[in-house]
């Protein structure tokens, strides 16, 4: 650990973080920000980002306020200043960079799916077994703070027993059949299955517990898209998905991936329906929480509107005010801040490796079942 120290209680602890694209830059804004904001005892230090090139790692070096950077992650891992690794490259890198910075014992913040396949995901948990190392993995949307207060509505009874959970994650981004043709459009790591909806089974098991089996249905929607020439090229992932589970607490579910989906751009969405009441959350409009009680009297019954506000988990660090709200870099900000604490202390923190497992394990059981156009059951 750098020996430098900040304050009395404080020290700095160097970052280094592969890929300087979208989730590349909310990670360096949040190792920015985390200190500050939530008096963390380790004070990250952006040591050394990595892009895939000379000039745009020194650019992206420059723009988000690292020390150092570098084309080549295995610079990156292998640098001693650097001593936790957050990556936000292509699943297909995630095994090769979990493996040399686990064989150094450095921590890895890992950003979902967790690997390419469902056996690279179980080769990273292993390795973060072998080697003792601190992991986690980037599914941030449970910690907004009104899903956080969900499942702590569900573990006080507030709706009774839960006998159904349906869940979305909709996004419109590939709706126009005349987008481009991209990365995101080849191999099935990439597609709806890969990139949507293990956010959405990540929060499925959050709330309610392991799904122990499922029945689906997955398409591509749009079979050819143009390319940069103008020539059409085939697609070779799935646009949307859907499929009927079971939990392990004996509630049915229902869930549906699409990033086709007109009209949608962050459509992470859920009603949970218990004996007592129900809860509606959609993350568009994430500082509210739709609440339904049944003992109520007849003349109050219905859903409630509840205002995201400091009785709520995480969320009097970013406001005082009731209603004011928080936003997606928060959720990231969150993330870094248990990152960090998982170092600190030496303990693991939800959700880690092994939970990206759980995650890879149900999608490979949906393409299971849409192979045979069976149930499928999830050990």
């Amino acid at each position: 650990m750098n020996q430098q120290a900040t304050s009395q209680n404080t020290r700095n602890i160097g970052i280094g973080i592969i890929g300087g694209g979208y989730m590349g830059k909310r990670h360096s804004v949040a190792m920015h920000a985390v200190g500050a904001l939530c008096n963390t005892t380790l004070r990250p230090v952006c040591e050394m980002i990595c892009t895939t090139s000379v000039e745009g790692a020194a650019l992206k070096a420059q723009q988000l306020g690292f020390k150092r950077s570098t084309h080549d992650w295995r610079e990156l891992v292998a640098d001693p200043a650097v001593e936790a690794i957050i990556i936000a490259s292509p699943q297909s890198t995630h095994l090769q960079i979990c493996k040399a910075a686990f064989e150094l014992g450095k921590p890895v913040l890992c950003e979902k799916p967790l690997g390419a396949s469902l056996d690279e995901a179980q080769q990273m948990a292993q390795l973060a077994e072998q080697h003792q190392c601190i992991n986690m993995v980037g599914f941030n949307y449970i910690r907004t703070p009104l899903t956080q207060y969900a499942k702590q509505l569900i573990a006080q009874g507030a709706i009774g027993e839960i006998n159904y959970f349906r869940a979305e994650h909709t996004e419109d981004f590939y709706a126009d059949p005349k987008a481009l043709a991209s990365w995101r459009t080849q191999g099935r790591a990439n597609g709806c299955m890969g990139d949507l909806a293990p956010h959405v089974i990540n929060l499925a098991q959050f709330l309610l517990g392991p799904i122990t089996k499922l029945n689906a249905q997955i398409e591509t929607v749009h079979q050819q898209r143009p390319n940069q020439a103008g020539e059409l090229e085939a697609v070779s992932n799935d646009d949307q998905a859907q499929f009927m589970c079971q939990f392990a607490g004996g509630s049915a579910g229902h869930l549906m991936f699409s990033r086709v989906a007109s009209g949608r751009k962050m459509g992470i969405a859920y009603e949970i329906t218990g004996t007592k009441g129900a809860i509606r959350f959609d993350q568009e409009d994430q500082n509210a929480l739709w609440l339904y009680q049944s003992d109520a009297p007849i003349a109050q019954q219905g859903f409630r509107k509840i205002l995201s506000n400091p009785g709520h988990p995480d969320y009097g660090l970013f406001c005082e005010g009731p209603g004011h709200g928080t936003g997606y870099q928060d959720q990231l900000i969150l993330e870094a801040r248990d990152f960090l604490q998982a170092i600190e202390t030496g303990t693991t923190h939800w959700p880690t490796f092994s939970e990206g497992v759980a995650v890879s394990l149900v999608v490979d059981a949906a393409w299971q079942s849409q192979d045979s156009g069976q149930w499928v059951k999830i050990d």
